[in-house]
């Protein structure tokens, strides 16, 4: 099946060349995969669409992005039907934001460093999320509200950010945020960012105070694929139409849900199941790998 290969550069230092194209057709002819058409630049030295005869997978991809890895330049493989989407569904902490909510919020207990250990290990998969959150929570009881709102002024977004979802929306597309961090912080970013609506948990919360539950149930890593098959069947859309972008473990089942699953700068459980990974750039390259030709 002719797939398109997309490569993106990270920076203009290190721009994308007829040299890397070169490389990527010998790797390719070498298993047997050509090119189908002339390369086609989304923007000059920024990134390239390389229309192959069939996808690289396992060995052969590996081969490609170790090779372009080493110059700053993120690969995607995408099918060219369907390419721009219709709806987006975004993981928060580490992905639209710089950090993980509830290790800042730990800061103001002194627990950013306990905390953070056991943030760790449920982004790797190592623990059971649901559990893990509950622990972290309850660490925090009694902390006031303040140290919320103090930890929303320091959060800061990845750089990309905005630019994602200005474009998608002036491409017509829904964009939801949804997280497994806390609608106190949600509802804040994606108002700042421009998304339609967003998901996440609720801190239960009495006398301006932290009790140290999360009230129930809990969004984890089974209710973002649930959303996205929600919002698919509401809006009469397939499951083709959707790109969804996450960094964590609990990010997993909803990347592989979606047409096209994107890791950004992921953990290592996440490079095992996804193909389409930032590395290198920042979030705007989701938008190369969808064929965007002006970004905002």
């Amino acid at each position: 099946m002719s797939v398109i290969v997309t490569l993106v550069s990270s920076s203009p230092d290190k721009p994308v060349a007829e040299r890397h194209i070169g490389e990527v057709s010998h790797i390719l002819d070498h298993h047997n995969i050509q090119f189908t058409c002339a390369p086609v630049w989304l923007a000059p030295g920024k990134a390239v669409d390389l229309g192959v005869s069939d996808a690289p997978h396992g060995a052969t991809m590996t081969h490609i992005t170790d090779f372009l890895g080493k110059t700053g330049i993120d690969v995607f493989v995408t099918d060219p039907d369907r390419r721009r989407k219709k709806l987006l569904l975004a993981d928060m902490d580490s992905t639209i934001v710089d950090a993980e909510t509830l290790d800042e919020l730990a800061d103001y207990a002194g627990l950013k460093e306990k905390i953070g250990a056991i943030t760790a290990l449920a982004m790797e998969g190592k623990l059971d999320f649901n559990g893990a959150l509950r622990e972290r929570v309850g660490l925090l009881k009694d902390l006031n509200i303040e140290a919320m709102h103090k930890t929303l002024e320091r959060m800061k977004l990845n750089p990309g950010a905005m630019s994602l979802i200005k474009t998608m929306k002036k491409g017509g597309a829904k964009c939801v945020l949804v997280s497994g961090g806390f609608t106190f912080f949600t509802g804040a970013i994606a108002k700042q960012v421009g998304f339609d609506t967003h998901h996440g948990n609720t801190l239960e919360i009495h006398n301006d105070k932290l009790t140290g539950k999360v009230i129930e149930p809990i969004l984890d890593k089974f209710a973002k694929a649930d959303y996205l098959r929600t919002y698919v069947r509401d809006m009469k859309i397939k499951p083709e139409d959707v790109m969804a972008i996450g960094d964590g473990a609990n990010d997993i089942p909803m990347l592989k849900a979606a047409g096209l699953g994107i890791g950004y700068k992921p953990k290592d459980a996440v490079k095992k199941e996804i193909d389409n990974l930032i590395i290198h750039g920042d979030l705007t390259a989701a938008l190369y790998a969808q064929g965007y030709t002006t970004i905002l």
